[in-house]
């Protein structure tokens, strides 16, 4: 392809993905192909000779978009939301072109999302001291903090990034020297029940126990630190070396916000323990100033040694884009800086430019601060946290709607812009047992439907009872209006009736 044809061809993508957004309402939300349709309808090898690129256009619009699930329609409920917007898609372009990271504007966009969201100076890549870089998902940030101590839909990169520096802390700062040969396998990392699974996945790839400590429905399923206290307390006496705890501003089930205040000061006697805070979904409305108590950035500004959001949820950059902040860089450089001699550059060894390269796992990366700088010009504080706060007036939207109806129940209060619901008839007493089989077969009747998805989730069961199956309906989508809630509400309650009938 000459640049005449990619002009051409550049042209005609612009206008199909135009017209896509244009007709968004008209799709079914969720794919309506079998899954390994694509597999059956497309050669079992590449082609012998090149084929002209409308061709390979053609096939993309009729073999590969009905396989699609829409996350960016108006009636996708499910998970979190995973916003794609125009200028997120020429950024992205634009970065693919030049095949550069782009360090320099990463510690610029970074310091300004940290100022954005009210993160402390020390977190600030100015500083010095701290810093921040953006991986692609919660899973390698928590594999690299774990590494270096030891983040849907995604969630992974930072903890595994804050993991490594966790491991560096632990064992640097205070783990006697008779304990450090076989200090991996007595590492323990913590969360709770409520925690994201990568958590636990970062612990497996690092051959380290993860102990998940439970929460209470009192509690909204918030973490105490009563809990960790007991926890780190007993493992401690057991010769077992706590070195890095997860706490969580807006679980995926719940949404739930852990006592990070208290953990934090729990924290203070085990000084083996990196804290880090994984909010994944819920920390870009940190840049809501009438949010950040609730959100504990105070706590998070005192305590945390590192923190993590989701620019690609609800953060209006298209994915894959996680923010990890570090109040000390150098726990991930000491334990991830190999440079040798071909990998050396002026610039790098001047101190002229932060090498992101030594702050994560992989040795390459791509220019994702492009398109967190051009959403950020593009809408500026106001028009970012504009949006924000129109996903908010949706969910309270909703909750009135729950709320006035007698057969529906929340199970944990709103948090943000999500919801957890389930069906509860008032015609008679129903044991949990009933219930649980009664919202499955609504879920199920949700599931079969094309026209909107929402995901389903199990709170932890308690007193000797099985666990609570519930419904989740999450808000946040930039293309969702009123009408569209409504509707979906509407269809719950249609489909609750019928699968009691």
């Amino acid at each position: 392809m000459d640049i005449e044809a990619f002009r051409k061809a550049g042209y005609q993508a612009v206008d199909a993905i135009c017209d896509y957004y244009t007709k968004i309402r008209e799709v079914p939300v969720n794919s309506t192909v079998e899954p390994g349709y694509l597999v059956k309808q497309l050669p079992d090898h590449a082609p012998v000779k090149g084929e002209d690129f409308s061709v390979i256009a053609r096939d993309f619009q009729e073999q590969i978009m009905p396989g699609i699930t829409h996350w960016q329609h108006p009636s996708f409920f499910a998970y979190f939301p995973s916003i794609t917007n125009f200028e997120s898609i020429l950024a992205d372009m634009y970065a693919t072109s030049v095949s550069n990271p782009g360090f320099n504007l990463e510690m610029v966009v970074m310091d300004w999302a940290a100022k954005l969201f009210g993160l402390d100076p020390v977190f600030h890549g100015n500083s010095g001291i701290g810093g921040g870089i953006i991986l692609d998902q919660v899973k390698e940030k928590n594999t690299t903090v774990n590494g270096s101590f030891e983040d849907d839909f995604a969630e992974g990169t930072g903890v595994t990034t804050g993991v490594d520096g966790a491991r560096v802390k632990a064992t640097q700062v205070i783990i006697p020297e008779e304990l450090r040969a076989d200090r991996t396998s007595k590492m323990v990392m913590y969360g709770s029940t409520q925690t994201h699974s990568i958590g636990k996945k970062a612990a497996i790839i690092l051959g380290m126990e993860f102990r998940a400590l439970p929460t209470y429905k009192k509690d909204q399923y918030a973490l105490r630190a009563d809990v960790v206290r007991e926890a780190l307390a007993e493992d401690s006496k057991k010769g077992l070396i706590p070195f890095m705890l997860i706490a969580t501003v807006g679980s995926t089930n719940t949404g739930t916000i852990d006592h990070i205040m208290a953990i934090g000061q729990v924290l203070q006697d085990f000084p083996t323990v990196f804290l880090h805070v994984d909010a994944a979904w819920a920390g870009v409305c940190m840049a809501l100033p009438e949010l950040r108590a609730q959100l504990q950035l105070d706590a998070i500004n005192k305590y945390a040694h590192s923190f993590s959001t989701n620019f690609h949820k609800w953060g209006l950059v298209a994915f894959d884009a996680t923010a990890l902040w570090v109040r000390d860089r150098e726990l991930l450089t000491s334990a991830l800086d190999v440079t040798p001699a071909y990998l050396r550059t002026a610039q790098g060894d001047a101190g002229a430019v932060i090498d992101y390269r030594n702050w994560q796992l992989a040795l390459g990366r791509r220019f994702r601060s492009l398109k967190v700088w051009f959403v950020l010009r593009s809408y500026g504080v106001e028009g970012y946290q504009k949006h924000l706060r129109g996903g908010l007036e949706m969910a309270d939207f909703l909750e009135k709607m729950i709320q006035d109806s007698p057969d529906f129940e929340l199970l944990v209060p709103k948090s943000l812009a999500l919801l957890v619901f389930r069906y509860h008839p008032q015609d008679r007493e129903y044991t949990q047992q009933e219930l649980n089989a009664l919202n499955q077969k609504l879920h199920a009747a949700l599931a079969s439907r094309h026209d909107i998805i929402l995901t389903q989730t199990v709170l932890p069961a308690e007193d000797g009872e099985e666990g609570t199956f519930c419904i989740r309906f999450s808000l946040g989508n930039a293309r969702t209006e009123k009408q569209d809630v409504e509707k979906g509400w509407d269809l719950v309650g249609k489909l609750a009736h019928d699968v009691t009938k």
